[in-house]
C-alpha cells in the first residue's frame, strides 16, 4: 500500500475491507493531530478532534473526486470544518465515530507525550516547508546535518557570509511560524 497514491487509497471500491483507508490515516494520522494539537494545545481534544476527523473522511470518501484537488487538501478541508465546528459548539463533535462504531482514544501519559513530540516535530516540518528553498537548503544542511558554514558554502556555490545569513534568516523565520498564534 504504500507505493499507492493518497487519491488510490481513498477509492472506495478499491478496498471493500478498509485497508487502503488505513494505510491512508497512518499515512496523515500524525500531521492531523498536529494540526489540531497546535490550535487546543491540549492532547485528549487533539486526538478527538482528529478521530472525527477521519471518520468523517472514511465516511464521505465516496465524495471525493480525483482532479478537483488532492487529497491532503481534501482531509484538511474535513480537519478545519471540524475544528470550526467543534469551537462553535465548544465541544468535540463525535457523530461520524458514533455512527461508524469507532470508540474514543483512550490516552495514557505515554501517548500524550508521543502525540506532543509528534506535533512539535510536524509543526517544524510544516515550518520548515514554509521557508524560502534557499533558507530551508542551509537550515538543513547547517541545524539537521551538522554541516560546517565552509563546507554548505562549498555545496551550495556561495560565500560562508551568505550561508549565515540564510541560515540566521531561515531560523528567525522558523521562530516566527512556530510561534503564530494557531
Amino acid at each position: 500500500m504504500r507505493n499507492r497514491t493518497d487519491e488510490e487509497l481513498l477509492a472506495r471500491d478499491a478496498d471493500p475491507a478498509n485497508a487502503a483507508f488505513a494505510a491512508f490515516y497512518e499515512r496523515y494520522e500524525g500531521v492531523v493531530i498536529a494540526y489540531f494539537l497546535r490550535r487546543v494545545r491540549v492532547p485528549e481534544v487533539a486526538a478527538d478532534l482528529a478521530s472525527e476527523t477521519f471518520a468523517q473522511a472514511l465516511a464521505s470518501r465516496a465524495r471525493f473526486r480525483r482532479g478537483r484537488g488532492s487529497a491532503v487538501a481534501w482531509l484538511f478541508g474535513i480537519a478545519h470544518h471540524v475544528w470550526a465546528s467543534s469551537a462553535r459548539r465548544g465541544e468535540v463533535d463525535s457523530r461520524a465515530r458514533r455512527k461508524l462504531g469507532i470508540t474514543p482514544l483512550e490516552l495514557d501519559d505515554t501517548t500524550i507525550a508521543l502525540i506532543e513530540e509528534l506535533a512539535s516535530d510536524a509543526a517544524v516540518a510544516q515550518a520548515l516547508e514554509r521557508l524560502p528553498a534557499e533558507q530551508r537548503e542551509a537550515v538543513r544542511a547547517r541545524v539537521l546535518e551538522d554541516g560546517s558554514y565552509d563546507e554548505i558554502a562549498q555545496e551550495l556555490q556561495c560565500s560562508p557570509a551568505v550561508v549565515r545569513k540564510r541560515v540566521s534568516r531561515g531560523l528567525a523565520g522558523l521562530r516566527a511560524h512556530l510561534e503564530e498564534p494557531a
